[in-house]
């Protein structure tokens, strides 16, 4: 079968960008050569996968973020360039990161830099009919999975609070990260007292 993502990128003469909106912004995993505040337009970043390897399991889900194409809507991030020379071992990478359970659906769209330009980024978008799409929960639901969950990597509120850090360091503070992130704090304050 043809990769029709690597045919985009293979040339030379090609860059790879990635499109970070969560996990990726605080830990991309590879070497990173340049780094650009950017909009994805068309979709929305939120808590709309189950996690049952990474930030919970499958007797306890936690929740990770994802992208939904959404008309209308952008969402806020970076687009991450790697070296040339290392684009087929980023991409073999991203795909045993992100594809582990083929919840994400791996593609391409196009990305508005800060100051203008545009290119192609690749972008992993969440596949609304895979059994992880936990779909629209109220930030209130939200708040009580993540201050509960934990999976392989670690507990699932560190994923939000390191997410909403790094937002806030780049300047792209989201609110309703913010918001979320609250929320859980009180509920593992809660827990605790």
């Amino acid at each position: 079968m043809k990769d029709k993502i690597w045919e985009k990128f293979k040339e030379d003469n090609v860059d790879l960008w990635v499109f970070a909106y969560g996990s990726l912004l605080w830990n991309p995993g590879f070497e990173v050569l340049e780094s650009i505040p950017s909009v994805l337009p068309g979709y929305h970043r939120s808590f709309c996968m189950w996690s049952v390897h990474y930030r919970g399991t499958s007797e306890n889900p936690g929740l990770v973020l994802a992208l939904e194409k959404r008309n209308g809507e952008h969402c806020r991030g970076l687009a991450l360039r790697c070296k040339r020379e290392d684009k087929l071992k980023v991409l073999t990478y991203l795909r045993a990161r992100e594809l582990i359970s083929y919840a994400y659906i791996e593609g391409t769209d196009k990305v508005r830099f800060d100051d203008g330009r545009e290119t192609t980024s690749l972008l992993y978008v969440v596949n609304t009919r895979h059994p992880q799409y936990a779909g629209q929960l109220s930030l209130e639901k939200q708040a009580e999975i993540i201050s509960q969950a934990k999976g392989l990597v670690g507990l699932n509120s560190d994923y939000l609070k390191k997410t909403v850090d790094r937002l806030e360091q780049l300047g792209l503070v989201d609110a309703s990260l913010v918001t979320l992130n609250q929320m859980v704090i009180n509920h593992l304050g809660q827990t605790e007292g």
